[in-house]
């Protein structure tokens, strides 16, 4: 039989992933793998059982949220494996997975990854550490991780917009210098992403058809701070309209960057804290990763 290393995370979104459990074992057992469930206690479980149990696998599955993902997108490169990955996205607001129009039935998910074929994706490098859609900062950053789990699994998507609200009488501008391939750009910004989604953060969507998630480059959204409320009306239209044609709002592409920033400035990579640093260079690993689907 085929090895197959299922990671869940039984506190992700609802917590449906573990009640669900057998049946999901069942999908992959009639598919003819030999299933090696590892179960999630604590940050960094996922990357640790990927580096014990990842290379005498055929297939790594990750059943949990953005965060579980990221950890085993990180235990796959750190571990140098060529291992295909299946994703059941079972958080609370599975960015990468919309992105992909993965199914959010969670036993369909395990059938889709079964009856899938496998296509190769993009992973940001964010220093020593990765990401596989997005590296923010700025507003709306912090609620990514600071909402309580409770709030997010009452509330999924709407709980990042009300912790993102309270955050507006707190905006605070951050220095920024961006070295890009063939340009630097130096500003004060109010959010900040580097991402390689339509989705990002649970807050804003990205144009479809400026996003390719295999295509070697990220997508670049700077905010500055508006001065009055024509232009902060400017912004959310330019925003909501995916026009990015407004002079609050900076869009690049970018295969590299290079950033100087305050090393207090806080970061989020797929919604998980990191700390910052007053240089950091951000790669992309293209098609770094095999996702089955």
């Amino acid at each position: 039989m085929k090895q197959l290393l299922l990671i869940l995370n039984p506190k992700a979104g609802l917590k449906k992933a573990a009640k669900k459990l057998p049946d999901i074992i069942s999908v992959f057992n009639r598919a003819d793998f030999d299933v090696h469930t590892y179960i999630t206690t604590q940050s960094g479980d996922a990357i640790d059982a990927v580096a014990k149990l990842g290379k005498k696998m055929d297939l790594i599955v990750c059943c949990g949220g953005d965060g579980t993902f990221n950890e085993t997108i990180t235990g796959i490169i750190r571990a140098k494996l060529d291992v295909p990955l299946g994703y059941i996205p079972a958080g609370s607001t599975n960015d990468f997975a919309n992105s992909l129009n993965l199914n959010q039935n969670i036993v369909k998910s395990a059938e889709q990854i079964v009856a899938g074929s496998i296509h190769e994706y993009d992973v940001g490098k964010f220093g020593s550490r990765y990401f596989s859609y997005v590296a923010s900062f700025g507003m709306f950053t912090k609620s990514s991780y600071a909402t309580p789990q409770e709030l997010k699994n009452t509330l999924g998507h709407m709980a990042y917009l009300l912790g993102g609200i309270t955050e507006l009488s707190k905006i605070r501008r951050e220095k920024l210098r961006i070295e890009l391939p063939n340009e630097v750009l130096e500003d004060e910004y109010i959010f900040g992403a580097i991402c390689n989604s339509t989705s990002v953060g649970g807050v804003l969507t990205l144009d479809p058809n400026v996003v390719d998630m295999a295509d070697g480059v990220f997508e670049l959204l700077l905010i500055r701070a508006p001065r009055n409320i024509t232009e902060l009306n400017e912004c959310i239209l330019s925003l909501l309209n995916r026009t990015y044609e407004c002079k609050m709002i900076t869009f690049r592409t970018a295969s590299t960057l290079k950033i100087s920033a305050s090393p207090q400035m806080m970061w989020t990579l797929d919604g998980e804290m990191a700390n910052g640093s007053d240089e950091i260079k951000v790669e992309n690993l293209h098609n770094r990763i095999k996702l089955i689907h």
